[in-house]
């Protein structure tokens, strides 16, 4: 068993934990954190790394709010996002491939970041046919973690991984290198069905 905290699209780091994960547990019982992959994940984009975020809605008082009941703002940003996806691969091996699919989850109503952040990961769970079922929690206890490998820490956007990334043709990587751990977007379109092998 392996625990996550769900993710807007996760980096590929997350996602090469999830596929050597016999089962996956996300956690939904903590307490948001801003500038964290929770609603935001990183693309290839012309001029190099591109946040894609998801403007949520924080309690009038301030305060703490759990991750399962973070609310979004329905403005224009599922638009924006979908077209700066389509903007930086519309070029890609297999963009054509997933678009439709990705279509759908834009066009779809969502209250919940939570909501959210679960279809992106049936989506690529889709995509990799990666058959992962999933659990959550029921409480928040950072100690009671026995027999469980817990992953949330790739949640946090300024963790540094220690994974070695196999290098795969990016599609700007002629003008800015090589980006490790983008989006599992990024190495989907880029390699379609072969992107289980850069995971393992």
């Amino acid at each position: 068993m392996a625990l996550f905290i769900p993710t807007y699209f996760s980096p590929i780091s997350q996602y090469k934990a999830i596929l050597n994960s016999d089962s996956v547990i996300f956690e939904i019982e903590d307490n948001f954190q801003k500038q964290t992959y929770r609603n935001r994940c990183y693309i290839y984009g012309a001029n190099g790394k591109q946040l894609l975020n998801i403007p949520v809605s924080h309690p009038k008082s301030g305060g703490k709010i759990k991750t399962k009941d973070v609310l979004v703002e329905n403005l224009d940003w599922k638009k924006q996002h979908y077209k700066s996806l389509t903007s930086a691969y519309n070029h890609s091996p297999f963009f054509e491939f997933y678009k439709d699919n990705l279509l759908l989850f834009f066009d779809k109503k969502h209250k919940y970041l939570l909501d959210i952040t679960i279809d992106s990961f049936l989506l690529i769970n889709d995509a990799l046919d990666l058959y992962k079922k999933y659990s959550t929690t029921l409480k928040y206890d950072v100690n009671d973690v026995n027999d469980v490998n817990d992953f949330r820490h790739f949640a946090n956007a300024k963790h540094t991984t220690d994974n070695y990334f196999k290098p795969y043709t990016q599609i700007f990587d002629d003008k800015h290198g090589f980006l490790e751990n983008l989006s599992i977007l990024d190495l989907l379109f880029m390699e379609g069905p072969n992107s289980i092998s850069f995971l393992t």
